[in-house]
């Protein structure tokens, strides 16, 4: 359904201040929420929690992976752990953790990876995770959410605490491209068309979102209507929304901020060789590692501009 979009801006406040301030409500209304971070606090945006409940904060320094295992042991108690840090942390090196104790213990852990993709810059390939969404979507029963803005985190977030079970969260640190109207309601696991369109359909996920919307418009400019539908729930994933879109509108283009292998784009894949097989071209990172750059220089270094979103959109028309 169409609604509640608005017309682009920047967020008054990084994702990582409100992150921090919706647990510190939700905490008020849930004695069972706790928080773990690994020597980030402050780079995440949940020092203010560790302030307002220091009881139920937890910094467990630079270990990543006994944090997913105490994180499992405190659900196991009956809470309802957030466990967060950089995104290479959260899924690369805690995999194992993620997967044995939390997972297939099923346990109830929300796993929050900040700064996803090529929102990492400055801190370069190393740091860079491109692979994370491809770690989580493969374990049995992970719910995968990716945001693309403030008020998408807010109506996300405390459904992703309620829901019980492991969740992972991809979180962009910083000020956000706008997309939706403070209040907006949205469904975990249920897309969102942004925009209506019969030529062709842009699903796109997180910080992809504006850049798909930009797209759309240059496509409207040589008179081709594009759908544009974000994905805020990447598993499980609205199948009915993608194997609608290629029924009605013909032809898919994926965009996200990660590899394309194993992301998005091939879980959209899946459902279209099951359900109704329509052409399909990926935006992300080409099967690439990352590296050092703004935010700016990496989307045209690896093909996620607007130019080239609608570049992929023309070309599985033909």
């Amino acid at each position: 359904m169409i609604g509640g979009w608005k017309e682009i801006m920047l967020d008054k406040e990084e994702l990582r201040s409100v992150y921090g301030k919706l647990l510190i409500e939700m905490a008020e209304q849930d004695e069972r929420i706790v928080v773990l971070d690994a020597d980030l606090m402050r780079a995440n945006g949940v020092l203010p929690f560790k302030e307002a409940y220091p009881e139920r904060a937890f910094d467990v320094g630079v270990a990543e992976a006994n944090m997913m295992g105490i994180a499992a042991g405190l659900s196991n108690e009956g809470f309802i752990p957030f466990a967060g840090t950089f995104t290479p942390f959260a899924s690369r090196r805690s995999f194992d953790q993620v997967f044995l104790s939390i997972a297939y213990a099923g346990l109830n852990v929300k796993i929050v990876g900040t700064d996803p993709g090529i929102a990492a810059e400055l801190n370069g390939g190393t740091h860079m995770c491109t692979e994370d969404v491809a770690l989580m979507r493969t374990i049995p029963n992970m719910t995968v959410v990716e945001p693309p803005d403030s008020a998408a985190l807010k109506s996300l977030l405390p459904q992703v605490a309620k829901a019980y079970g492991s969740a992972y969260i991809r979180l962009f640190r910083k000020k956000a491209d706008q997309v939706y109207e403070e209040g907006v309601k949205l469904e975990l696991g249920k897309a969102q068309i942004l925009r209506e369109g019969s030529d062709g359909s842009i699903f796109c996920t997180g910080m992809m979102v504006k850049p798909s919307l930009d797209a759309a418009d240059l496509l409207t400019a040589k008179g081709i209507r594009t759908r544009v539908v974000n994905i805020h729930t990447i598993k499980p994933l609205d199948e009915e929304a993608v194997a609608a879109a290629a029924k009605e509108t013909g032809a898919i283009v994926s965009a996200e901020n990660h590899n394309v292998v194993n992301g998005l784009g091939t879980a959209i894949a899946d459902v279209l060789a099951e359900h109704y097989p329509a052409p399909l071209k990926k935006i992300g990172l080409q099967d690439h590692f990352g590296e050092v750059g703004t935010r700016d220089y990496l989307m045209e270094k690896f093909g996620m501009s607007p130019k080239h979103i609608a570049k992929a959109v023309e070309h599985v028309l033909k």
